[in-house]
């Protein structure tokens, strides 16, 4: 039994990140976080973003997995996909934010233990919020300090 499951068992269409445009955003205009098994790719959505591919509707975190040809065949690049994209599932309910995340599995994601894997998206997930509340703190403590 597992301690704290996702209420929602399923991967809904809104939760992905699927257009290239939303990919390049996130690489360009993102921040990272980097562990053992996968660098995590985030940037905050705009809440009215309805252009570039955002979905209208979908005002929770987007997830999109990066599987590049260098970690093996198409046959190994689907295992890890498929590996993340679970850790990913049973942890996506604790991101609260607008957020959209690119992960990127390096090799040992592979042969890595499954709660690893999980405990990874854990931490990066926990990291993400807690930042994303630094900005939203930042924000509005430097609405008095004079700058333009």
């Amino acid at each position: 039994m597992r301690a704290k499951q996702a209420p929602d068992k399923g991967f809904p269409k809104t939760a992905r990140l699927l257009k290239h445009a939303d990919f390049e955003k996130v690489y360009k205009t993102g921040r990272r976080h980097f562990s053992g098994n996968m660098t995590v790719f985030y940037v905050r959505r705009a809440e009215s973003s309805a252009g570039a591919g955002a979905a209208v509707g979908s005002p929770g975190p987007r997830v999109g997995f990066t599987v590049g040809r260098v970690l093996g065949s198409a046959v190994i690049r689907n295992r890890i996909r498929r590996r993340v994209r679970e850790a990913v599932r049973q942890h996506l309910f604790r991101l609260t934010a607008p957020v959209d995340v690119v992960i990127n599995p390096k090799k040992p994601a592979l042969t890595a233990a499954f709660t690893e894997l999980a405990g990874e998206i854990e931490r990066a997930f926990a990291k993400i919020e807690a930042e994303l509340g630094k900005q939203n703190g930042l924000i509005d403590c430097s609405s008095g300090s004079g700058n333009i």
